[in-house]
């Protein structure tokens, strides 16, 4: 018989593994089956491909009208990905980045470490980011495979934008395999470190909404753009409310 664990109100707060109650001197089966389950969700995440189609569908669903370009890194294949960081942060030559464009913000589409958190929370977040920035010139929605968030950097240099904002599948957790993050930054260029950015996480249906970190992308990038910076300058005191649109540009 499992016994009831006496913090099991504490459940109703988080998604994180406390109060699991024991049989013995372990876990009640039923915990053990979805601890089970949940590393599986992980290692599938992790290994996902990402689905251009589906981004590409989903767009024009939510009617963003904007260019679609695909790139990939170096990194060859997600064995290599996974083992070697540095070539996911490095754009492929043979990539279809367009010229040089001079706009303000360009969103770049990665998998990172979950292409499921991209395909379930990206097209969402970013369309509620573009309906917060009507005066903003933005580039086109570049996809990247095998990519770290620096990945954007490159990319952003390229294209001439003042503005990077890459949405990038998380490192998977036992509680959520579908957590997105928004990563910003300033006049991107290779060799940005982290500080130099500004992060958005937890993006998805049991954390931060889509809706409302679209709202938060924009006023970041507002508030970067008069600032000129991003990173440990610029603070987050949005009031983050649903609706209420960001500074005007």
């Amino acid at each position: 018989m499992s016994a009831p664990d006496p913090w099991h109100f504490l459940r109703q707060h988080t998604d994180a593994r406390v109060a699991l109650g024991r049989t013995g001197n372990g876990l009640p089966t039923e915990e053990v089956l979805t601890f089970q389950l949940a590393h599986a969700q992980a290692r599938d995440a992790v290994y996902a491909e990402l689905d251009d189609d589906l981004l590409k569908n989903q767009m024009v669903e939510a009617g963003i009208s904007l260019p679609i370009r695909s790139v990939s890194s170096q990194a060859r294949g997600r064995a290599m990905f996974l083992q070697r960081p540095d070539l996911g942060r490095l754009v492929d030559d043979g990539g279809d980045l367009p010229e040089t464009l001079q706009c303000d913000v360009v969103f770049v589409l990665a998998d990172g470490l979950s292409a499921l958190a991209l395909h379930q929370n990206g097209v969402a977040t970013l369309a509620a980011a573009l309906s917060h920035l009507a005066s903003w010139q933005v580039g086109p929605v570049i996809i990247a495979h095998q990519a770290r968030v620096a990945l954007a950097d490159p990319i952003g240099h390229r294209i001439g934008a003042s503005f990077s904002v890459v949405l990038i599948g998380e490192r998977p957790g036992l509680s959520a395999a579908d957590s997105l993050g928004a990563y910003l930054t300033y006049a991107p260029r290779p060799g940005r470190q982290n500080a130099e950015r500004n992060c958005i996480s937890n993006i998805r249906a049991g954390g931060l909404s889509p809706e409302e970190a679209g709202h938060k992308i924009a006023y970041l990038l507002t508030q970067a753009q008069a600032l000129g910076a991003t990173g440990i300058a610029l603070k987050d005191d949005s009031t983050n409310l649903i609706g209420t649109d960001a500074p005007a540009s």
